[in-house]
């Protein structure tokens, strides 16, 4: 093949592939920045599972509110006669208006009785008037400390701090995957604006070298390797193209309005930018997360409430053993008003009064024992279950902070590499300019250069994702100013 021919052919193919990679190299659009700050408000406000965890502590007050209902008055009253052959066997009429006491598991009481007719038995019968009765029902044993309904009270309200401690947790657990999603998303960005970078630059050196190669001033192998490195950084565009796309896509997932419509990212709306300098959290900050990680964790506050209501639980097994003496007392008088007369011996004194003694103790009290020891067991299981997760909080923290360390030295050397490759390849452009090197080396030191650019980026959304784990395993949300 003379010289002719071939420089035909190069210049026929340099023109295809300025057409090929002109119509394939895609700009990226700008549609606003979308900053970490944007994605938290649009979370907090309308994320479908945020809202949900708010129900929790509701659902838990409702509790307490169910439990309240044992403390209600309660008002009844009940009728019964009898009339048979033409006698009158009995004519029963009663009310009564039962308050519940919170103290000593009293019950007050208020009640009217009319009990009449031939058949009436002698201790209940009562004048046409009937009677009225005031008194007190009181547990002198079992019950006076405290009972079923304390119990259920005291508990229902200890569940509320387990209930809003388990929506905290669930919060961030939400916000924790949102922000690991946000800077995925931000990595694959930036890896397709470098990776495209890269196309631009092998698209500009392509043209140059193909009019040079038409002008005889460099040889067409030069050509074909310009178009190679083009073409590949093409198939790397393409995929880092599809990457950010699916990222992009799984952020939309906490994405939301205020209707409770999904929302969507435009396709080529950018992340905020990060400063590669970045600033560590100090010691006091650290020891801060410590402190409050001890004290506020959701998984520790949701321990210690399950520990306050089984030691409610325990007091009341504990009540539970002892025997039941229970006694009630009314004073009784034919008044039904103030406004009649009632004689003095029929009105409400101390010696016009009914009077009961309830007493009852199992003998062996294997039902009750049996209770109160599987209440001790699930205490201790508690207690240790609070020892192992207060330590495993601590080094969580502390092992999440040491890969902060490892991530800021990376970086460190990971820009001072970046410098000294910018530095080199500089150089190589230069002698290349003078013809005293190749276009092999160039593109080397170049692919090189994005690789590390590319490690880099990767290295700033690491060092972001384990910054909000660190906030995370303290059981708090990240501070913005700590980005």
């Amino acid at each position: 093949m003379n010289i002719k021919l071939k420089r035909y052919l190069t210049a026929l193919f340099c023109v295809l592939m300025l057409y090929i990679t002109g119509a394939s190299a895609q700009t990226a659009g700008n549609n606003g920045v979308f900053a970490l700050a944007d994605l938290e408000e649009i979370v907090f406000r309308n994320h479908p599972i945020v809202k949900q965890a708010a129900l929790l502590s509701e659902a838990a007050k409702a509790n307490v509110l169910q439990s309240l209902g044992y403390f209600d008055p309660a008002l009844k009253a009940s009728f019964a006669r009898k009339i048979f052959g033409g006698t009158e066997y009995y004519n029963n009429w009663g009310g009564e208006l039962k308050v519940p006491l919170y103290v000593a598991g009293a019950d007050l009481k208020v009640g009217y009785e009319r009990n009449i007719g031939a058949y009436t038995a002698p201790e209940t019968r009562t004048g046409t008037n009937g009677l009225s009765a005031i008194g007190l029902s009181i547990p002198l044993g079992q019950g006076l400390l405290i009972d079923a309904r304390r119990s259920t009270l005291w508990q229902a309200k200890a569940m509320v701090s387990y209930a809003e401690a388990d929506q905290v947790k669930q919060i961030n657990t939400i916000w924790y995957a949102a922000a690991k999603d946000y800077w995925n998303w931000y990595y694959t960005y930036r890896e397709y604006m470098l990776v495209k970078e890269g196309v631009d630059l092998a698209n500009k050196r392509f043209k140059a070298v193909s009019r040079q190669t038409l002008m005889g001033d460099k040889p067409a192998i030069d050509s074909v390797e310009a178009a190679i490195i083009v073409q590949d950084r093409l198939l790397q565009l393409e995929k880092s193209t599809i990457e950010m796309q699916n990222a992009l896509l799984v952020l939309s997932n906490h994405l939301w309005n205020e209707e409770g419509q999904p929302l969507e990212l435009p396709k080529h709306a950018e992340p905020q930018t990060v400063n590669e300098r970045i600033t560590l959290p100090g010691n006091m900050a650290l020891d801060t997360l410590l402190g409050q990680a001890r004290q506020q964790h959701p998984e520790l506050i949701k321990l210690r409430s399950k520990g306050s209501q089984l030691d409610i639980e325990r007091r009341y097994r504990v009540e539970a053993m002892k025997p039941k003496i229970n006694i009630t007392g009314a004073l009784v008088s034919s008044r039904r008003d103030f406004n009649s007369y009632v004689p003095d011996y029929y009105d409400f004194k101390w010696n016009n009064y009914k009077i009961g003694l309830e007493f009852a103790f199992p003998l062996f009290l294997r039902a009750e024992r049996g209770k109160l020891r599987e209440v001790k067991i699930k205490q201790q299981q508690v207690n240790y279950d609070l020892q192992q997760s207060g330590r495993e909080i601590g080094n969580n923290i502390m092992a999440s902070y040491n890969s902060l360390n490892a991530y800021k030295s990376q970086l460190g050397i990971q820009v001072q590499s970046i410098n000294n490759q910018q530095t080199l390849l500089s150089g190589e452009l230069q002698k290349f300019d003078l013809g005293e090197s190749t276009l092999f080396l160039i593109n080397s030191r170049e692919s090189k250069l994005i690789d590390m650019k590319i490690k880099r980026e990767n290295l700033i959304a690491g060092y972001q994702k384990t910054l909000a784990e660190l906030y995370y395993k303290a059981g708090s949300r990240q501070n913005q100013s700590n980005l």
